[in-house]
């Protein structure tokens, strides 16, 4: 009798062991890599400071920024071939979607190369992939739109995605490169001050009524006032307004309101 009981003991436990010992490596072998390298056709070397980034994005969405699936940073860049590896989560690639590498090099923050063409890859294959960027020359920057003294209405929320009810809205005063900002949150009367130079946005001074609405609107504004906190670039196009942060991620986006 007391053979069988440490018999069951000794069997049942060992499937435990087991089991905790290879959580591990089924949370590593879940993780993919693409890996690759950027060059551009110009032979001229990189400032010390260059700095590369390299973005996997779902682009299947022709109205909708494209969502970042995993990027990788190289500062500094050094030269040409700049070797990348972006890692990502292989559970989130969907069948029938569209995704591509797009890719940049800056100098604080200004412009230099670009990926002009779309780079369509499957993410799940292993084939090392080779971006070719353009130089980016001061007649192709984008010039910057009229923003002022027009009403925008929010479309999408970096962190929430979009929206469309309660319906909110943005408007940069005229009143020069600074001036009064603000509009309805989607659930307070919001006030702000913002600064616009060419392409470049800077908005602070944010401020709002108390109302309290129902917890995920509360959510879609205080995502709006972060998101409008960040705002460092912007540009018009169809109607839509766009603002970026720092790293030219699309954080805000608005259509024009009639």
């Amino acid at each position: 009798m007391l053979g069988r009981i440490a018999e069951f003991f000794i069997f049942g436990v060992m499937p435990l062991v087991v089991g905790i010992l290879v959580v591990p490596e089924l949370s590593v072998a879940a993780e993919r890599t693409l890996k690759g390298e950027v060059m551009y056709r110009e032979r001229i070397a990189l400032p010390p400071n260059a700095v590369l980034s390299v973005q996997l994005a779902d682009v299947s969405l022709a109205d909708a920024p494209a969502a970042v699936i995993g990027e990788h940073k190289v500062a500094p860049a050094g030269q040409v071939p700049i070797k990348f590896k972006i890692s990502f989560d292989p559970q989130v690639i969907r069948l029938g979607m569209t995704y591509a590498l797009q890719a940049r090099i800056t100098v604080d923050d200004r412009l230099l190369f670009i990926s002009d063409t779309r780079h369509q890859v499957d993410p799940l294959s292993d084939a090392p992939q080779t971006i070719m960027l353009k130089m980016v020359t001061s007649s192709e920057k984008p010039a910057a739109a009229p923003v002022l003294g027009q009403s925008w209405l929010v479309e999408y929320i970096d962190g929430i995605g979009v929206i469309a009810e309660p319906q909110a809205t943005f408007r940069i005063d005229e009143a020069g490169k600074a001036g009064k900002a603000g509009g309805s949150g989607p659930c307070n009367v919001y006030f702000a001050t913002a600064k616009v130079d060419g392409s470049t946005i800077a908005i602070s001074d944010i401020g709002s009524t108390f109302k309290a609405c129902a917890p995920e609107i509360m959510a879609e504004e205080k995502a709006l006032f972060e998101a409008l906190a960040k705002a460092a670039s912007y540009h018009v196009d169809a109607g839509k307004l766009v603002i970026a942060d720092k790293d030219d991620r699309v954080i805000l986006r608005f259509n024009a309101a009639s």
